[in-house]
């Protein structure tokens, strides 16, 4: 029974690594397009839209 339940606490450990990568990386993504989005603003900004 203890093994089950390491191989159970191994696997949810696992998934929740997982889970924060994915969501770093979702971060990252948004932070690069807002990027982009507040690049091409200022261009517009200063009349070269």
């Amino acid at each position: 029974m203890k093994r089950v339940m390491a191989l159970l606490l191994l696997v949810l450990y696992a998934g929740a690594l997982t889970a924060c990568n994915t969501m770093a990386g979702v971060g990252r993504d948004i932070e690069a397009a807002g990027d982009k989005i507040e690049d091409k603003a200022e261009d517009c900004k200063d009349g070269k839209c």
